[in-house]
């Protein structure tokens, strides 16, 4: 029985290595699909695994602990940074920033009160327990992990940060949806009046491409070419499709426009009220209805050596006889403006007769299988430079220790970096949403269970004979407090939409469960938008501000 022995209890066996998280790691997603009240932890109960099995003396040889612990890691926040970064500049415009600002508040609050606590005990607490604690109250793993690596440059060999993190996330959960449950209350929210304002909002929305079908009726336009009439116009649009004296043709920009003619136009939705007026009236058209077969398909953009090109460098008009009206990039129509840069993915909406539309077709790729593939040397290559660029040491005066990015901060500022402008390096950053959250999943549950395995030998004493009772207490002000704040201000002073306020706190604390409740009270993705605006430069603030506070405080 010796190998049953080697395999249960050997702490340098690979095999038992494996099993164990193996072990730790089904065992914490199975019940992390548990629901208590509508709200389950997910794959945090990987971490509770762990930490159940370290209290009974299963482990590993810490060295290789903490290998598997930080490659987690790195792959988690990497694929985080690759899928917010082309969204990560562009949340600042318009009301994102409005938003994003009211999610540092939060950020900021939460900082403001695990550090009012910690001055308040008087050294009570150790400074890095203070910040798992702030973490667990946040539910911000990768900001733990980022904390925890940042100890590690400072040589720490106190108790296990994760100790007050597994203490406070319980209850941060449950504080930030109860935050969302009462500002609804102390507001007297009418759901029915929030959704007609947003509706309102919605229908405020410029970006989106607009179709008019319009005949010509402005005679000073008739005669002149589509060039001459967008100059005068000083509005860009795309006329896909022209109907002449019964004939429909593909238009190019020396195509001459006639009083009578009927045009299909894509625009953006601000512009379509200028250009209408200018050019004629609304009219209903039967394009199917034409002597030269037309067709108009979306076509993927599947080509590495499309990715990065601008769409008015490709001439689709004058190599193929066809016309580009729209975008699709990530779930989102785009106007087709001629500076738009193309990248792998794309969904491209070209209108032309048929064989026309099948050259284009072979141009851009349109294979789904392409797709399949991973781009496994992109993201190796950015996990290489942001390790790189996370082991740079910055001097700043006064602090006696350089600061380091570290292994969770410098391969999420390339990540970032990468997706949004990696075709300009002609590097392909697509991956579909399966695989980026494939390589996610297993980046966190390596983590939380090489966290959990680690710390599970003092856990049961820090709660039972410790503060951990204290540590709960603690996590739930750091929580509520700032929520409250904010979300009170939100609406008070910023009149935001209420569902999109829960998204907004949902999204401060990077927290899933909370984001799942907010979908399903309100029906609507107005939630997720809120979460996805605030997501990119929240998880940028929590992965950095802990490894500061350490860096400076210590």
């Amino acid at each position: 029985m010796d190998w049953l022995e080697t395999l249960l209890w050997d702490p340098s066996s690979v095999a038992h290595i494996v099993c164990l998280y193996a072990f730790v790691i089904s065992v914490g997603v199975l019940l992390g699909k548990i629901k208590i009240f509508g709200i389950s932890l997910g794959v945090t109960f990987v971490l509770f695994t762990g930490i159940l099995m370290g209290h009974f003396g299963f482990t590993g040889e810490s060295q290789i602990l903490h290998f598997i612990r930080e490659f987690g890691l790195i792959l988690f926040v990497f694929c985080i940074g690759l899928q917010v970064g082309p969204s990560f500049f562009s949340s600042f415009k318009k009301g994102g920033m409005r938003l994003n600002l009211l999610a540092v508040g939060i950020v900021l609050l939460n900082i403001a009160v695990a550090l009012t606590i910690y001055y308040i005990l008087g050294g009570r607490i150790q400074l890095p327990m203070m910040i798992g604690i702030l973490y667990g109250a946040v539910t911000n793993t990768p900001g733990l992990g980022a904390a925890q690596e940042a100890l590690n440059q400072l040589h720490y060999t106190g108790d296990p940060i994760a100790l007050g993190y597994a203490c406070a996330y319980p209850l941060g959960v449950v504080g930030i949806i109860g935050s969302i449950i009462a500002i609804r209350y102390i507001f007297r929210i009418n759901f029915s009046k929030e959704e007609s304002e947003l509706q309102n909002q919605e229908n405020d929305l410029k970006h989106k491409p607009h179709l008019l079908q319009l005949e010509v009726r402005n005679e000073s336009i008739s005669g002149k070419t589509q060039a001459q009439i967008k100059e005068f116009l000083g509005r860009p649009f795309v006329c896909s499709r022209t109907r002449h004296e019964g004939h429909v043709i593909i238009p190019d920009e020396n195509t001459i426009f006639h009083i009578g003619d009927q045009l299909f136009i894509v625009c953006t939705e601000e512009d379509a009220e200028a250009i209408s007026a200018f050019i004629g009236k609304k009219i209903e058209v039967d394009w199917e209805q034409q002597d030269i077969p037309m067709v108009s398909r979306r076509i993927l953009v599947t080509k590495s050596e499309i990715n990065g090109k601008k769409l008015g460098s490709m001439h689709f008009r004058n190599l193929y006889g066809v016309n580009i009206t729209r975008v699709n990039r990530s779930g989102m129509d785009l106007f087709a403006d001629p500076n738009l840069i193309l990248q792998v993915g794309d969904r491209v909406m070209v209108v032309g007769q048929q064989d026309a539309v099948e050259r284009v077709a072979n141009v851009l790729g349109n294979s789904l299988k392409r797709l399949d593939a991973p781009n496994i040397v992109t993201i190796f290559v950015g996990v290489f430079l942001g390790i790189v660029l996370g082991s740079l040491p910055i001097a700043f005066p006064g602090i006696p220790t350089p600061v380091k990015l570290g292994l969770a901060g410098g391969p999420l500022v390339v990540a970032i970096l990468i997706g949004r402008f990696g075709h300009k390096l002609r590097l392909v950053t697509y991956t579909t949403m399966s695989a980026n959250l494939m390589l996610r999943e297993i980046g966190i549950v390596l983590f939380l269970a090489s966290v959990g395995i680690e710390a599970g030998e003092h856990f049961l004493q820090t709660v039972i004979d410790g503060d951990g009772l204290m540590y709960v207490g603690y996590g739930f002000l750091i929580t509520a407090l700032p929520l409250l704040i904010i979300g009170i201000i939100a609406r008070l002073y910023f009149k935001v939409n209420y569902f999109t306020l829960m998204g907004l706190i949902a999204g401060s604390c990077t927290d899933p469960p909370a984001l799942a409740y907010a979908n399903q009270a309100a029906g609507n993705d107005a939630p997720s938008v809120g979460y996805s605006t605030v997501y990119p430069l929240t998880m940028f603030l929590r992965i950095l501000a802990g490894q500061m506070i350490l860096l400076l405080m210590m």
